[in-house]
């Protein structure tokens, strides 16, 4: 029963925590899982790098409370529970790679959950001239009337939940912030280097999110630009400057594009394109678009008439699109793109060739 003797509330407390920690962590364990699945329904978890938990120390609640709320209400006298008071005893914590993706997931913990409370660090930090505190949202919420009624969340239903969610640059801050003691006291030039590094932070944040909206543009430039530009450059090549020609040379995007074109039916991985067209300008570093297009245009029907003689012999073996490409280089270049292709292979193309060559004589 509620009182304002804080011994006394302190001991119930403790009692009530320790005869409720193993339901406490059944109950972080069931929230990751159902935030997990709604996220990964929601944008595949792409964005979103982490999703952890935990039941706050019953000790540290009791700072808290003794922090924040004991002094006004037993100013009010007020009889107070310490448990009524501590909304993030079970927290969860989501990290997304981009600070805009933040507004996008509380939108969907709203469409989902019952909303109790929302505190936007996010906007008191920036509001402040001379704060330096970490950024985040943090939302306490509860299970829905629609999921409180199905039966395997009916143990969860009283339950109040604070989920935080930062950018991963956020968090990161959020670790060395702790750390600063004494920040209210701090001398003024100190205070000063923490603000410059705060605001370091937060640019990386802004640039992190204007590196994928620029990554982001390429893509939909190339995506939409006519095939025959391709082609094109080719012709406007002779007499520009180093610097005009290599803004035509073979990178991620452009790649994509060309060997989609000719590979429809297949995913390209963004990583493996950006470590095969790695490959390809080591060897030539001035290899264009328009050279890789006419490469793939020329040589492919030949390639695809290896592949199938070499799956027919080699019917537990694969020959993927990014075999199909190295030895169209290699066929374009044999001097420059010999080194695209292992030993053994190029030489098992080679005698290919050769027999097919004289076959057809």
């Amino acid at each position: 029963m509620a009182s304002l003797d804080f011994e006394q509330e302190k001991s119930t407390f403790r009692k009530f925590y320790d005869g409720n920690r193993k339901h406490f962590i059944a109950v972080k364990n069931a929230y990751i899982r159902i935030i997990s699945s709604l996220i990964k329904q929601f944008d595949g978890g792409g964005e979103v790098t982490k999703i952890e938990g935990r039941v706050k120390d019953k000790e540290e609640c009791i700072k808290k409370f003794h922090r924040k709320y004991q002094s006004k209400l037993e100013t009010d006298e007020q009889a107070y529970e310490i448990k009524d008071c501590i909304s993030d005893l079970i927290g969860i914590r989501i990290i997304c790679l981009y600070e805009d993706q933040i507004t996008v997931l509380s939108e969907m913990l709203r469409h989902h959950f019952k909303i109790l409370d929302v505190t936007d660090k996010i906007s008191s930090v920036e509001s402040t001239e001379d704060s330096f505190g970490y950024k985040g949202l943090h939302m306490d919420l509860t299970l829905n009337e629609e999921m409180a009624s199905l039966p395997k969340y009916l143990a969860y239903v009283d339950c109040t939940v604070e989920v935080q969610i930062r950018s991963l640059i956020q968090d990161a801050w959020s670790v060395l912030d702790h750390k600063i003691k004494y920040k209210k006291s701090i001398p003024v030039d100190l205070k000063r280097r923490i603000n410059v590094l705060s605001a370091l932070f937060e640019l990386a944040d802004r640039e992190f999110m204007e590196i994928r909206n620029a990554t982001t543009e390429l893509m939909q430039q190339e995506t939409v630009a006519p095939m025959n530009d391709l082609l094109d450059d080719a012709a406007e090549t002779t007499g520009e400057t180093a610097a005009a020609a290599g803004l035509k040379n073979v990178n991620a995007f452009n790649f994509l594009r060309i060997a989609g074109h000719f590979f429809r039916d297949f995913e390209f991985d963004d990583y493996k394109v950006d470590d095969f067209v790695h490959d390809i300008l080591k060897l030539n570093k001035d290899f264009q678009k328009s050279d890789l297009h006419t490469c793939l245009t020329k040589n492919l029907k030949i390639i695809k008439e290896y592949r199938d003689h070499f799956m027919a012999e080699n019917p537990g073996k694969t020959f993927s699109p990014y075999t199909s490409i190295r030895h169209c280089l290699y066929l374009y270049d044999p001097e420059t793109f010999g080194r695209i292709l292992s030993k053994g292979i190029r030489e098992r193309f080679a005698d290919w060739l050769n027999k097919s060559l004289n076959n057809s004589e």
